[in-house]
Order: structure tokens, then C-alpha cells, then sequence
């Protein structure tokens, strides 16, 4: 008996650290970055939300699907946090945990936060991680048993401004580190994005991005219901009607732009739930993610 104990443990604790397998983004050093001490802070409150700060050392956080559900589809997730700290476990590794019951593998993107203090440029550092994510989970599709054709990114809030800039900027690798794999993503999930950088978006998001006194060509750059085009991935988006922080407006603009290119597109919206609900609006009995379920499954991400 004390055997089996000993190696059911043993078991539990391998799957355990391989879900929990993060590794760094950028191996050989991080690019557009300045010498500066790592002060990255975790904090969980009361309720378990676990959130990060002073990001200046991005990593990715493997989460893979078992392998008898595996499916070839993999998504990278961006939680949200205004450009200012990253809401890790509910926008994070709580969603990687769902997706993962779908067979889909999830890679949870710890991206720097934009810092003039330790970054060249701070208002492309969280892009190039996310351009760099893309790029390394591509070129390692086969390590994890992933079809490099069905590599999605999925985005929060200020994570979802992240997104759907990957998706919409995918013809431009910014920062020094480029390569010949793209860094479109074939799918998109966003979460209450902000999509914006003008008067409806989240001032805060954009300050943190790309200063106070941005010009209006910065602003457009980010403004990214300006840059959808008929190659834009096809995607999902969920708002609740009543977000005082990020507008609603954000996933309607965005929306239709992706209906006039032509891009296959889902949008849920509810009539409360506020800003911030990550995988539970309390105020319906709906699981979205089910919606994200279905939808996936109906562009074929979901079968083997």
C-alpha cells in the first residue's frame, strides 16, 4: 500500500510540473530591453486572483491538453490589467485549465508591462512578446503536438487590446528579432478588449502604452478597429452592455469591421456583468466559454 501512495504521488506531481512548465521567451536575451534589475511582484488577494507586476522578463507558461483529448489546436493567452499588472489566474491559468478539457493546449503569455525605465521602446514591448509567442509556439508545433495552423490568441481587457493588435499588425514583426515564421494568428478570443485608443477606449490602457502625449498617428497605430482587413483572423469576441471601464462600444466597432471584410466573427454580449468577469459573468447562468466551444468547433479547431 505505502507503495502505491508513494508512486500515485509521483504521478501527480509529474503532471502537475509539466502543466506548471514555464519557460522563457526570449533564451538569448529580451530584446529593446535596458539593464535593469528584475522587481516583477505576485500578489494573490483574498479571493485567490493572482496578479503581476513590473513585468520586464516575458515567459511563457506551457499548458498541454492530455494526450488522448489533444486535438493539434493551441491558443496563447494575454490576461488583461490596463498595460499596468497582468491578472494572471482568472484571465490566465484558469482559462488554460478550461481550454485544456477541450484538448486544446494553452501557453499563458506573461508579456512585459511597458516601462520607460526598462524598455528602449515601451510602446511596442508587449507586442514583440506577443509576435515572439506566436513565433516560438509555431516553430515548435511538433514538440508539443501542435498543428502549426491552428494557433490562436486569446486576449483580456488590456490583453485583448494585445490580441487584436497581433492580429491586426501581423504583416509588421516589430523590435530587431524577426524571423521567416509567421506571426499571424489563425484565430482570436477577446475578452471586454479594449480596441481602441480614442475617446471610448480606456485611457488608462493607453497612457501606460504609449504616454500621455502620444500624437495621433501613435494613437491610430493602436486603434486598431482602423487596421482590420479581410486577412484578419477570424474571431470571437464577449462584453457585458454595462462595462463602465471599457466600453461596449469597443467589441461593436470592432465587429463590424470584421463583418465588412468578411471575416467569420462572433459576438456575445449581456446585458450586465460589468468589466473584468473573466470565465464567469454572475449575472447569467450562460457559460460563455461553451459559446467558444462551439464556435471553435465550428471552424474545425476542435477536431483531430
Amino acid at each position: 500500500m505505502k507503495k502505491i501512495i508513494l508512486t500515485f504521488t509521483f504521478l501527480l506531481s509529474m503532471k502537475y510540473a509539466q502543466a506548471q512548465q514555464e519557460m522563457p521567451l526570449y533564451p538569448n536575451g529580451v530584446p529593446n530591453a535596458k539593464q535593469v534589475p528584475n522587481t516583477q511582484k505576485s500578489v494573490t488577494d483574498k479571493n485567490g486572483v493572482v496578479r503581476i507586476s513590473e513585468v520586464t522578463v516575458p515567459t511563457l507558461t506551457v499548458y498541454p491538453a492530455d494526450a488522448d483529448k489533444a486535438n493539434g489546436t493551441a491558443v496563447i493567452i494575454c490576461p488583461g490589467g490596463g498595460y499596468a499588472i497582468l491578472a494572471a489566474s482568472h484571465e490566465g491559468s484558469d482559462v488554460a485549465s478550461v481550454f485544456n478539457k477541450m484538448g486544446v493546449t494553452a501557453f499563458v503569455l506573461k508579456y512585459r508591462l511597458p516601462n520607460d525605465n526598462a524598455q528602449i521602446d515601451k510602446s511596442i514591448a508587449p507586442l514583440q512578446d506577443a509576435q515572439q509567442a506566436l513565433r516560438t509556439v509555431r516553430k515548435e508545433a511538433s514538440k508539443y503536438g501542435i498543428n502549426p495552423n491552428k494557433i490562436g490568441i486569446m486576449g483580456f481587457s488590456a490583453g485583448g487590446h494585445l490580441a487584436s493588435t497581433a492580429g491586426t499588425h501581423f504583416d509588421k514583426q516589430v523590435g530587431e528579432v524577426t524571423s521567416e515564421v509567421s506571426v499571424r494568428p489563425d484565430f482570436m478570443i477577446l475578452g471586454y478588449p479594449v480596441i481602441t485608443f480614442k475617446d471610448f477606449g480606456h485611457a488608462g490602457s493607453r497612457i501606460n502604452l504609449v504616454g500621455k502625449t502620444a500624437d495621433q498617428t501613435l494613437i491610430d497605430e493602436y486603434s486598431n478597429e482602423l487596421h482590420v482587413t479581410k486577412e484578419t483572423p477570424p474571431t470571437f469576441l464577449v462584453h457585458a452592455g454595462d462595462d463602465m471601464a471599457v466600453p461596449v462600444k469597443n467589441s461593436l466597432v470592432f465587429y463590424e469591421g470584421l463583418q465588412k471584410n468578411g471575416v467569420l466573427a462572433e459576438l456575445v454580449i449581456y446585458p450586465k456583468g460589468g468589466h473584468g468577469f473573466g470565465l464567469n459573468n454572475k449575472t447569467t447562468n450562460e457559460k460563455w466559454m461553451d459559446n467558444v466551444k462551439n464556435w471553435m468547433d465550428s471552424l474545425g479547431l476542435l477536431s483531430k
